[in-house]
């Protein structure tokens, strides 16, 4: 029987393209890491080299390197969108309080339509906030500092306006200029009894203690002359100043944050003139 001839398999190699194509990626990779490496510079490293290659060429021909310009804080671009976030912030709290305001001054004039009428009660707004001012004549009885029955019912419905808000409340008491009658009382007294008297019943309706502010001013602030029965009888009052005025003005676009708040002249809260 005839043997069949033994023939060697190849010695050609039918990988050898791996070769070429890893040496390919390694120069790729080596390149976008050269590429990565150029684009961070090290400010810090350059100065230094660029100092000592200054100070070593700085005999030949006033050679000097090109100084690297200062780049830019990577922070600043992210301070600036939180100074922008704080206005925006702000700004939506002041247009929130706004509406606040505003909505307490109608539920107010829809509640005191009454005595509106009548001339016993005036809501008004101004620089301090909104302000009821409501007639002594049928809150108290003459010298007197206790509330009339009717007149704790009127209190109590403007408590039940004011205890969905969050202003702070001065409630401040005003006489004529004649000396006080009765329980032999002074103005100052006096006025100081009343306006404690209408902060009892709010404090009695729930709102907040810390809130609220009692003040007696006698005769120091009228709103008509003294020298007629008249003008006396708008003078005696009590006075209900719901202060309205924006605590975050600091924050306001266009006024630095670390600027102190304005507070309106005559603040006590604002029952009192500023001292200069």
């Amino acid at each position: 029987m005839r043997r069949r001839r033994y023939t060697p398999d190849s010695d050609e190699n039918h990988d050898r393209w791996l070769i070429s194509y890893a040496d390919l990626v390694t120069l790729l990779f080596a390149f976008f890491v050269v590429m990565y490496a150029v684009s961070q510079v090290n400010e810090s490293k350059y100065k230094v080299l660029s100092a000592s290659l200054n100070s070593a060429f700085a005999a030949r021909d006033g050679a000097r390197l090109i100084e690297l310009p200062a780049l830019k804080q990577p922070g600043s671009a992210l301070q600036v969108e939180l100074d922008q976030l704080r206005q925006a912030r702000a700004a939506q709290k002041e247009k929130e309080r706004r509406e606040r305001a505003q909505r307490t001054k109608t539920e107010l004039t829809d509640a005191l339509s009454a005595l509106t009428r009548a001339g016993q009660a005036t809501v008004t707004e101004g620089a301090l906030g909104i302000t009821v001012d409501l007639d002594s004549n049928f809150l108290f009885g003459r010298g007197d500092s206790t509330l009339e029955p009717a007149a704790r019912d009127i209190v109590a419905a403007i408590a039940g306006v004011l205890i969905y808000t969050d202003f702070p409340l001065v409630i401040e008491g005003h006489t004529d200029s004649l000396p006080a009658s009765g329980r032999g009382l002074s103005n100052w007294a006096l006025s100081a009894l009343r306006a404690a008297a209408v902060t009892e019943v709010f404090e009695e309706q729930g709102i907040l203690t810390a809130r609220l502010t009692a003040a007696g001013l006698a005769d120091q602030r009228p709103v008509a002359g003294n020298d007629n029965e008249e003008g006396r009888a708008k003078n005696r009052r009590v006075s209900i100043r719901i202060e309205t005025y924006s605590n975050d003005r600091g924050e306001l676009p266009g006024r630095p944050a670390n600027m102190p708040v304005d507070v309106p002249e005559g603040s006590l809260g604002s029952s009192f003139p500023k001292v200069n």
